[in-house]
């Protein structure tokens, strides 16, 4: 029972708000995080709406 509800509960976060997964944020050279980013990275996008953020570092956005 506690597997089923683990499973409602990431399909719903996949399927919330802008999320785009952490593949989408991964091929765009970032990494998932909870909570917050840490320094020098900068929200890019949801990995999962809104718990999950996808952080990517700040140098590499400037040289973009």
């Amino acid at each position: 029972m506690g597997i089923l509800v683990l499973v409602l509960i990431f399909i719903s976060l996949a399927q919330h708000g802008d999320a785009h997964g952490p593949d989408s944020c991964n091929h765009g050279g970032g990494l998932c995080r909870v909570g917050t980013c840490v320094s020098g990275e900068y929200l890019a996008q949801y990995c999962f709406d809104p718990i999950i953020l996808c952080c990517k570092n700040l140098s590499r956005a400037t040289t973009e």
